[in-house]
């Protein structure tokens, strides 16, 4: 892999790790919080994804995908237990 393309790597591991901190604080804080709830908020990043009519760039779709896949991670965990 080519330096140029380091930055998508790098980025997009350090969203995902922040987003699955984040909702895991927010589920560690928040004792009414649901898998519901979260999976709420990923049918709205399914659709934030979706309508990129105005191109959000490498950058932001990067940032998009990580999300994306944090949230579906993290609520396969939850629901499994974990």
């Amino acid at each position: 892999m080519g330096a140029s393309q380091e930055w998508r790597d790098i980025t997009y591991t350090e969203t995902l790790e922040r987003e699955l901190r984040g909702l895991e604080r927010r589920v560690n804080a928040d004792p009414s919080c649901t898998p519901a709830d979260i999976e709420g908020i990923l049918r709205n990043l399914y659709i934030m994804e979706g309508a990129d009519w105005g191109g959000r760039g490498d950058v932001q779709d990067t940032i998009m995908a990580a999300t994306i896949a944090a949230y579906e991670r993290f609520i396969a965990a939850w629901k499994a237990g974990l």
